[in-house]
């Protein structure tokens, strides 16, 4: 075990160092200047050298790329903003506690109606509640989580309560807020709210906007794995042993089809970092995304690079911890 998690450190290194450069590059081939945007209005090209050679776009990129990494690895900065000269850890750890309640509650959320209703319709195949569980899953796969955060915002924080608007009476159900954040704990400058209750209440529709999406692939795929596992040697083996069937679906069902929905969860939680970024819009969440948004609109090249980065090592240290839960269920995958 222990040779495998080394492995597995050393190629999360690899893949890290990778990243960093195609991000870097990508971005320096953008045939946009940063110094002149960041000089202000109608410079003139003195002021564009002189701002370049501070900024230190000046340059080569390979340059800039090792100052970049030196920075990262032994100081730990993300280096400045070149628009108000702020530390970019700074922005970064403000907005990923907002992004990390958002993708971590929509991923509980979602697993917590997988798992059941996967299990239940897996154990009932082509019963009225499997149809209606397989029915659910179409609509939530079709549905576009922009789409689905729009509707929840006007039915549950925006919809008049006569409902004239649709031309027939309408309870009202706006109960629920439709932008903003709260803390978890104190609240930061410019909010109104903090504590628990507020943060969960400001965050329930984004996390069911997740969930909807999520949960339908989760069902079928939990239902898939179940019911495949049901017809195995092993299984029928168990029943004619006379194990209970709690125990048998316990120990032998759950744990060998969960193994898929291990794997997928750590890549699904990568691409909810990318889903994020709409999701944070449509609700108003000061998140990563908005972060990455408001970056690329001033070419901030530091934010950029800056949010890129640790969402990458977010990832990486995500894909890194489902290896090592899939090696620890599974003895195979760390000998092979």
């Amino acid at each position: 075990m222990t040779r495998y998690i080394i492995r597995r450190l050393l190629w999360a290194i690899v893949l890290f160092v990778a990243i960093t450069i195609i991000t870097y590059v990508i971005f320096y081939l953008v045939p946009t200047d940063p110094a002149r945007l960041a000089a202000g209005r109608n410079p003139t090209p003195a002021q564009v050298k002189s701002v370049a050679h501070y900024l230190g776009t000046d340059r080569p990129v390979w340059y800039q790329y090792g100052l970049f990494l030196k920075r990262l690895v032994i100081d730990h900065s993300l280096g400045y903003s070149f628009a108000d000269r702020v530390s970019v850890n700074t922005d970064v750890l403000n907005a990923a506690p907002v992004t990390a309640s958002l993708v971590i509650g929509g991923a509980i959320l979602w697993m917590l109606i997988a798992i059941p209703v996967g299990v239940f319709s897996a154990l009932h195949p082509r019963s009225k509640t499997d149809r209606v569980a397989m029915a659910s899953v179409l609509v939530g796969i079709s549905a576009h989580p922009i789409w689905i955060g729009l509707i929840l915002s006007y039915v549950f924080g925006y919809i008049p309560s006569s409902g004239h608007a649709l031309g027939f009476s309408f309870p009202s159900f706006t109960f629920l807020p439709i932008q903003g954040y709260c803390n978890l704990r104190g609240a930061s400058q410019g909010q109104v709210c903090s504590g628990p209750i507020q943060w969960l209440y400001h965050l329930i529709l984004p996390w069911v906007t997740f969930a909807i999406l999520y949960a339908a692939f989760y069902v079928r795929m939990i239902r898939a794995n179940v019911m495949e596992t049901l017809n195995e040697d092993y299984v029928r083996t168990a029943r004619a042993k006379g194990a209970p069937e709690l125990q048998v679906l316990r120990s032998h069902v759950l744990r060998n089809a969960m193994l898929p929905v291990v794997t997928m969860l750590g890549m699904d939680i990568a691409i909810a970092l990318g889903g994020a970024v709409l999701v944070e819009n449509v609700f108003g969440l000061p998140g990563l995304g908005q972060l990455a948004v408001t970056a690329v609109g001033t070419f901030d090249l530091p934010v950029i690079i800056g949010t890129v980065v640790f969402a990458s090592i977010v990832v990486i240290t995500f894909n890194l911890l489902v290896d090592i839960l899939y090696a620890w269920i599974d003895p195979r995958i760390r000998l092979g």
